[in-house]
């Protein structure tokens, strides 16, 4: 099964880490942040397979061809998942530092909800380097039409 590259590999891998990102999460929210509702629970859940999937599908592009510079895997990956993630803190940067202020008080220097763009990014390496490892990278993951 992992002997030759595969776009199809490169996303079910992704998504199984987000899978498992995801469950910690929705599992360790409440200790964390007994505030949190359901919704943001399941959401944190749904978010990290998404972004497994989408780092997936990105390992197809192994060039940049705007900038014309090689986007290796340790590169592209995490990019992608501070990307999304910093989206994600600009949809809900509210609730993000409110809970950040709760978890770590007002006298904590770290209490911007844009770290959460650093995890994006670092969760986004680990799902590179995995899905590169076990589905291959580049043109070679999606086969020629016959």
């Amino acid at each position: 099964m992992f002997d030759k590259p595969s776009l199809i590999t490169r996303i079910a891998v992704g998504k199984i880490i987000g899978l498992i990102v995801g469950l910690i999460g929705f599992l360790l929210l409440p200790y964390i942040w007994p505030e949190g509702d359901l919704m943001l629970r399941f959401g944190v859940l749904f978010w990290y397979i998404t972004v497994g999937a989408v780092i997936g599908v990105f390992g197809v592009l192994t060039w940049n061809p705007v900038l014309h510079l090689p986007m290796p895997w340790w590169f592209r990956a995490p990019l992608i998942g501070g990307w999304m993630n910093f989206v994600l803190t600009l949809f809900v940067y509210d609730t993000f530092a409110q809970m950040m202020l709760d978890v770590f008080g007002p006298d904590f220097p770290l209490t911007s909800p844009f770290w959460f763009v650093l995890e994006g990014a670092l969760v986004g390496l680990v799902m590179g380097f995995f899905a590169t490892r076990f589905g291959g990278q580049g043109k070679e993951t999606v086969p020629e039409a016959p």
